[in-house]
């Protein structure tokens, strides 16, 4: 265990310096359980422990969860937020390497918005071609008079769109 560095004040015992897991979770806005989680991931550098065995973050821990968090919702993986990081540790400005990862995610979100508007696509076409009425349904026959896949396939007057 590494000892953790506290301060003695004229009031009696030594106080700790820096912030333990619920803490520094509290000032993040997170789960305690994500700060583990991020340092096992190697996103948080383990931090001194306590005699008692709790950990101890220094306050520039929050900043980094922050900066974490912001990762995620711009939707980068924990491993390329770890690239990212590993560079910033490096006092190297990281502008070169996040703007080449952030240019592949784009990439990525321009080819998962034509899938989804591909689906789209066949769902209206598959709406289209629903009868008006539902006829009763015939013992052995489908739920459905549509077929999904001859809905995609073909368009709501029959013609084939592939």
């Amino acid at each position: 265990m590494v000892a953790v560095s506290t301060t003695e004040s004229s009031a009696g015992p030594a106080v700790r310096d820096g912030l333990r897991v619920a803490e520094l979770a509290g000032r993040a806005g997170v789960s305690p359980d994500t700060v583990r989680y991020y340092e096992r991931a190697g996103l948080l550098a383990p931090p001194p422990r306590t005699p008692a065995g709790y950990r101890l973050y220094p306050d520039a821990a929050v900043e980094r969860l922050r900066f974490v968090q912001g990762c995620q919702r711009l939707g980068l993986r924990l491993r390329e937020i770890a690239e990212l990081l590993a560079v910033r540790d490096t006092g190297v400005c990281a502008c070169e390497p996040a703007e080449q990862l952030l240019r592949r995610h784009i990439g990525e979100l321009d080819a998962e918005l034509a899938r989804l508007t591909a689906l789209r696509a066949d769902l209206v076409r598959m709406v289209d071609a629903l009868p008006d009425g539902c006829p009763a349904p015939a013992p052995g026959a489908t739920w459905c008079p549509i077929d999904p896949v001859d809905a995609v396939e073909t368009g709501s007057r029959g013609e084939v769109t592939s």
